[in-house]
């Protein structure tokens, strides 16, 4: 009898054991999962590990249900709105309306695959022909040349603002550091901070093309002039916000750990890497996720008003076709502006999770 309850004992045991090692996952992964923006999922795989539904329901309420609702309540309000107004182009479109298009331009997108599916498989046939016959000198590859479609656009403002990210990330955390640790660099880049951060993109945009049409002369195929120069506009208008915020969390390290690093004789390079960026990863990648969303904005002016390639161009070239459907593309391309904002905010606070630690708390 004392052998079964002990067996009892042990087997419940084990069982308290395998749940708390399944809920510290769950913990876990709700880091990253609440990072990604999606973080309702946790609710239902704590309700999946046993945990009570009625504390896990309210969870999911705050955190999916009374969002849902808003959007939903949004869209009843636009979709009885939307009618109501009259513009030069008709009445502004609805949810039901602006879906139609968003499936339209997905279709032309695979219609356009397709054609650069057959160019290219009628060209090595074709050349594959001349092989066999001898003809090597006809054999000639060419580049499908067909329009760009809307998903095409979207790749290429992502390119873009990326390269311009990149560029002002390697500008501003360098010359923030360097702030943050000498009196001296600060007082000499805060003037300069003050004057520019303000500039508009549609002030930098003709002086940043004019100079990169004087300097980049021998164009390449991979690095297109309007894509570089949407880029370099990105870049002076979006590294403000990650200079400032480096330059403050350097300067806000912890006086007490400087001191270690001087008492160990530490060299600089040693000092920034192992004490200065570790403490202010934080407040770094607060800049950087503030400068992603300022480039995201900035790109779009840019490529307006440049009609270089892009998001940007799609909606003037849209509002200058004055077609009946141009208003509700226009509208499509804004709420995707939105949702690839939303989603490059939280791939930037996924990536400061990982830096500093958070999903390991």
């Amino acid at each position: 009898m004392a052998n079964a309850t002990d067996t009892i004992d042990q087997g419940a045991a084990d069982a308290t054991e395998r749940r708390e090692r399944l809920f510290t996952r769950i913990n876990k992964a709700a880091v990253w999962l609440d990072a990604l923006g999606l973080g309702w999922i946790t609710p239902f795989l704590r309700i999946a590990a046993g945990d009570s539904v009625r504390e896990q329901f309210g969870e999911l309420k705050r955190v999916l249900i009374i969002p849902l609702t808003g959007i939903l309540i949004f869209l009843a309000a636009w979709a009885w709105l939307a009618p109501k107004v009259q513009t030069s182009l008709g009445a502004v479109p609805g949810p039901a309306a602006v879906w139609e298009q968003a499936v339209n331009l997905w279709d032309d997108h695979k219609a356009e695959r397709a054609k650069a599916d057959d160019f290219y498989a009628r060209q090595e046939e074709r050349n594959a022909q001349f092989a066999e016959e001898g003809k090597t000198d006809r054999i000639k590859w060419r580049t499908y040349t067909g329009k760009p479609t809307y998903i095409d656009q979207i790749f290429t403002s992502l390119v873009t603002v990326g390269l311009g990210f990149l560029i002002g990330t390697l500008i501003a955390v360098p010359l923030g550091i360097a702030s943050g640790l000498s009196r001296a660099v600060n007082g000499a880049i805060n003037p300069l901070i003050q004057i520019f951060k303000p500039v508009s993109p549609l002030a930098w945009l003709p002086i940043v093309t004019m100079i990169v049409s004087a300097l980049y002369v021998d164009v390449s195929d991979h690095l297109p002039k309007s894509l570089l120069i949407s880029a370099i506009t990105v870049t002076l208008c979006s590294l403000w916000p990650t200079l400032i915020n480096t330059a403050l969390g350097v300067a806000s390290v912890d006086k007490d750990l400087m001191n270690v690093g001087r008492v160990l004789r530490l060299p600089t390079r040693r000092t920034i890497t192992k004490l200065v960026l570790p403490s202010s990863l934080p407040l770094i990648f607060t800049g950087l996720r503030l400068s992603l969303g300022v480039g995201w904005m900035v790109l779009i002016a840019a490529e307006m008003l440049a009609q270089n390639p892009g998001l940007g161009k799609f909606v003037w070239d849209e509002f200058q076709n004055g077609s009946s459907q141009s208003l509700a593309k226009i509208m499509v391309a804004v709420l995707t502006i939105g949702l690839i904002g939303f989603a490059l905010d939280r791939l930037m606070y996924a990536l400061q999770c990982a830096f500093s630690f958070q999903a390991n708390r």
